[in-house]
């Protein structure tokens, strides 16, 4: 059952604020405030790619809307952003923000940038429910929901911090979203769906399901409709191995025992190697750390056969904690054991100069950091790619040979130059089957039938 949340608040301001509306909801506003029928689907396209592509908000700078629909626009709707009340910044890149909404309820976002990508952590609810031990937001009653614009928001926020607009696919530096913030996600499922088909938006911010991920701690019944409906990664806040102790530290087992949760695991569409389930496990000291603990959380994998990796979380006290801190994650076992069952652990979160996990200071004196370095994003796909391959086999065939030739006239070619034979025929060999694959596959021009046959 969802839990009972708090009416929200009245907002002062009497304008409909459109950032979270679904494209059909964003043309029956414009119908409603007298846009002509035959216009609405084109000023709702123009509007949405402003919003969304562009990250304006004021209306006077949509340059293509006709000046009185701007006017109109403008006495009507609005386009808000959340306050920040604060904003860390770590010296590793890291970016935290404490956002205030419009009826004064407060949630929290982080910007975590990586080699080859930039992941923002987003909240789903205002408080929690769920009072997992190891968690400083599960102290916090659950005040309301997020609304789809307020989590939204989260996304545009970090983007205008990051001067990520206009948006593009090329070189951003958000590239990865995951709903591991303050409250579960799949309590609040309606508003997170229609929030992330707004992310996923191909005229809007266009950011692919494979790079969102959604985090539960176990609301088995949502899960399958989850990835149904929206598709995207999955990540299963675990913690423990055995009923027994996830009772003790994660109380929503006692609803949905852990047997239901894996066997949900196995049944979520589309996962296998290449996307696997992401389960997190908090170390805590005496608790779920032991060698013991590792050896059966392999177990537990295996015995439902799941495509999984193993997230290792540093546990991070507050004044007040009853768990303790495993040191060292580097000197335990479960690593190691991990590893050599093919179960790699991530690596521990980055952001040592601020609070982490994202939703557990919110009630803790701010810590400023040194300055964030510059980020320099990467490319969004290896340099092993397909498209790169024929991008340039098209052409290093023919100038390898034409570049070996000569100095083999003179002199025997050396280790180098034996790399360069053999990389040449690799390449050669690979455009020869590429080609010879699309002839099987794709009808012969005319002038080449006789060929053909």
């Amino acid at each position: 059952m969802v839990p009972v949340v708090s009416p929200r608040a009245a907002d002062t301001d009497p304008r409909q604020d459109i950032l979270g509306l679904a494209r059909e909801d964003l043309r029956m506003a414009l119908l409603a405030i007298g846009v002509p029928d035959r216009q609405a689907n084109m000023r709702a396209k123009q509007i949405w790619q402003w919003v969304y592509h562009r990250g304006v908000t004021d209306f006077e700078a949509m340059s293509n809307v006709a000046k009185d629909v701007r006017a109109r626009l403008t006495e009507h709707f609005r386009i808000s952003r959340p306050e920040i009340v604060d904003a860390q910044y770590s010296s590793d890149g890291t970016r935290k923000y404490l956002l205030r909404f419009g009826d004064g309820t407060e949630a929290e976002a982080v910007y975590i940038p990586d080699e080859d990508r930039g992941t923002l952590c987003i909240s789903s609810q205002v408080g929690c429910t769920l009072n997992c031990r190891f968690c400083h937001t599960g102290t916090m009653k659950l005040v309301r929901n997020l609304t789809p614009g307020e989590i939204v928001a989260q996304m545009m926020v970090a983007r205008d911090d990051l001067g990520e607009w206009p948006a593009s696919t090329d070189n951003r530096r958000v590239t990865n979203i995951v709903m591991m913030g303050m409250g579960e996600p799949l309590y609040n499922f309606d508003h997170v769906k229609k929030a992330l088909q707004i992310v996923m938006d191909k005229e809007g911010i266009q950011l692919s399901r494979r790079r969102i991920t959604l985090s539960t701690a176990g609301v088995v019944p949502m899960m399958l409709r989850c990835g149904q409906e929206i598709g995207v990664n999955l990540a299963v806040s675990l913690h423990a191995v055995n009923n027994e102790t996830r009772d003790e530290i994660v109380p929503l087992n006692r609803k949905y025992r852990l047997e239901q949760l894996m066997e949900a695991c196995a049944a979520y569409p589309g996962t296998h190697n290449a996307r696997r389930i992401t389960f997190e496990y908090v170390m805590l000291k005496g608790v779920n750390d032991s060698d013991a603990d590792a050896r059966d959380l392999v177990r537990l994998l295996t015995r439902y056969k799941l495509p999984a990796k193993v997230n290792l979380i540093p546990f991070n006290p507050w004044p007040g904690s009853l768990m303790n801190v495993r040191i060292g994650i580097g000197s335990n076992v479960f690593p190691i054991w991990c590893s050599r069952q093919a179960f790699p652990p991530l690596s521990a979160p980055p952001g040592a100069a601020i609070s982490w996990p994202p939703a557990d200071s919110l009630n803790q004196p701010a810590r400023k950091s040194a300055k964030a370095k510059p980020y320099v994003s990467r490319p969004l796909w290896p340099k092993s790619d397909r498209r790169e391959q024929w991008q340039w086999s098209i052409f290093t065939p023919w100038c390898g040979w034409l570049i070996w030739m000569p100095p083999s006239i003179f002199t025997a070619p050396s280790w180098g130059w034996w790399r360069l034979i053999g990389k040449t025929a690799r390449r050669a060999a690979s455009r020869w089957c590429f080609w010879r694959h699309r002839a099987m596959w794709t009808r012969p021009a005319p002038a080449m039938r006789r060929f053909w046959n």
